[in-house]
């Protein structure tokens, strides 16, 4: 089977890997489309600390092609479409056992992040897949795999906005209008919170309240938190989303949020630098500020609800596709901040 390998920072190979040998439990998955991921980006770009040679792809939907004889055959037969769950949890952990799946102790010592032996990584960048039934999840035929393989980022974006426990009429800001921003911004207003976008690229912005934002502002732009302040009756925002990356913002995300708020840090910081912090007001204003990161099992499982009986419509993020032969074009294109997202596809 083809895979896209990278091999090196910036370097990328179409290379023939053995296709895999499925188990009794497992199904052999044709990868049909994957979504490149920021985090993709990084492992191309040299911007990462996981092992290289490494077949990233971690966004991905495909179609069973060969059944184990021990699979059900009431859940998954050949021909269905797939997409799987993607974190490599251990499932016997404290945090499996209570959950947290995606919190797993045993996550990044896995060969899907390092693997001194062979290839890292996820492989949803290759043409085939073995993967145990339990871990997958059927869509319907009509739909996409290029809508389908938005599973995993909204999944993640899931399992965000459900630890906020949004409240209706509350007044929540999303930072930054990029593919898991807007992905925020219809969550939250499918909560019934009103929905406040801080993003300064226009273009985004107009997108941002296509996708159900009341108030868009662009941050660079006077005195941003002096603006959220006068049109949230001088409080702040009840919940802050920051999706962007840069630690400096996240102390702006603390300032936006008002007393007895809560601020989600739900992008990987990047650099990881260490911020100042006001403590006193964490304690005296009773701010909360928290992380998120990758889906569970169960929000996994309600983001596949979600595209598929349509209450959330993923294309207007879908941005531009390549076919697996135009990897290098793929990578680069998705590397430019202002695009949206890239899809690979192996049709």
């Amino acid at each position: 089977m083809k895979a896209i390998v990278i091999t090196d920072v910036k370097t990328i190979e179409i290379q023939e890997l053995p296709l895999p040998v499925i188990r009794a439990d497992e199904v052999l998955v044709k990868i049909r489309a994957n979504g490149l991921c920021t985090n993709d980006v990084r492992d191309y770009l040299g911007e990462t600390k996981w092992s290289y040679p490494r077949v990233g792809g971690h966004e991905f939907s495909g179609e069973i092609v060969e059944v184990g004889v021990e699979v059900n055959p009431a859940h998954f037969q050949v021909g269905d479409h797939v997409v799987k769950y993607i974190i490599p949890a251990c499932g016997e952990c404290h945090y499996c056992k209570t959950g947290r799946e995606n919190l797993c102790v045993h996550i990044y010592t896995s060969p899907t992040f390092k693997n001194t032996e062979g290839l890292s990584g996820f492989f949803g960048m290759a043409e085939f897949m073995a993967v145990k039934s339990q871990d997958l999840y059927k869509y319907p035929q009509e739909l996409s795999f290029i809508t389908s393989s938005f599973t995993e980022p909204l999944a993640c974006v899931v399992n965000s906005v459900e630890r906020a426990k949004l409240l209706l009429g509350q007044d929540v800001l999303v930072m930054g209008g990029g593919v898991m921003g807007l992905m925020h911004v219809m969550l939250a207003k499918l909560q019934g919170t009103r929905v406040i976008l801080s993003e300064p690229n226009p273009e985004r912005r107009r997108l941002g309240q296509q996708l159900g934002a009341d108030l868009t502002f662009d941050p660079t732009v006077g005195d941003p938190i002096e603006f959220l302040k006068e049109n949230t009756q001088g409080r702040g925002a009840d919940v802050v989303f920051n999706t962007t990356a840069h630690p400096k913002l996240a102390i702006q995300a603390m300032a936006f949020t008002s007393s007895g708020g809560q601020t989600y840090l739900f992008s990987s910081m990047h650099p990881n630098e260490s911020v100042l912090t006001d403590m006193g007001a964490l304690h005296s204003l009773e701010k909360v500020v928290t992380g998120t990161v990758s889906p569970t099992i169960r929000t996994f499982y309600q983001a596949v609800q979600l595209i598929a009986k349509g209450i959330v419509d993923v294309q207007p993020l879908l941005d531009q596709t390549f076919d697996y032969r135009e990897a290098v074009a793929a990578f680069e294109y998705a590397a430019r901040a202002e695009t949206f997202k890239t899809v690979i596809t192996f049709d």
